[in-house]
């Protein structure tokens, strides 16, 4: 059974009406990706709020960071588990396949990060993602500390908590517009 047709439950502009720097963006996107990502489509409404959401993500996710961009794309994956966001599991989940070339890696995150061997360092970023989008309310010291001894250092906990929060914004965007990732994410890198 197919997912919706929709993009989002909101209209979503033509891409002729758009402005010229977001219809070159969508250019790049489908010279790289092949495809516009549905996420941006789904912005694009508010096209000063879409340049900020595409700064903020360009910079999180392929900006300079010890985390690495696979390393990023696990944490974006673990908190839509822990939130259950359809979107950013299916075009995150295919990000982690492109990435670390395992495709039982990106299932195992979807649907229980802890079957997955992972090494010290990821277990550890990944326990931290889960708390701080499940019960952020009870993230305390012991949490850090416990970063601390899997090898990260303040400045890698500062890019880890700010990929947390900006994937739990971004899932609660998905949820309320109803957004449909694109189709060729499911079929890609398995």
């Amino acid at each position: 059974m197919p997912q919706p047709d929709h993009i989002s439950a909101l209209p979503v502009p033509p891409i002729e009406s758009l402005d010229d720097d977001i219809k070159a963006v969508y250019q790049k996107c489908v010279e790289k990706l092949g495809l516009v990502p549905n996420v941006l489509r789904a912005l694009s409404s508010n096209q000063a709020k879409l340049r900020n959401f595409m700064q903020t993500y360009n910079e999180l996710m392929l900006g300079p960071s010890n985390l690495s961009k696979l390393e990023r794309e696990m944490i974006a994956v673990v908190v839509s588990s822990a939130n259950r966001c359809y979107y950013c599991l299916v075009a995150h989940g295919q990000a982690v396949r492109r990435l670390s070339g395992d495709p039982e890696l990106g299932e195992m995150l979807v649907l229980n990060y802890r079957v997955a061997k992972l090494d010290r360092r990821q277990r550890a970023m990944l326990d931290f993602a889960w708390k701080l989008t499940v019960t952020p309310h009870l993230v305390e010291e012991p949490d850090r500390a416990a970063l601390r001894d899997a090898g990260l250092g303040a400045d890698e906990i500062f890019d880890l908590a700010d990929v947390i929060a900006f994937f739990n914004l971004s899932n609660r965007m998905a949820f309320a517009l109803d957004m449909m990732p694109n189709r060729e994410y499911h079929r890609l890198d398995r």
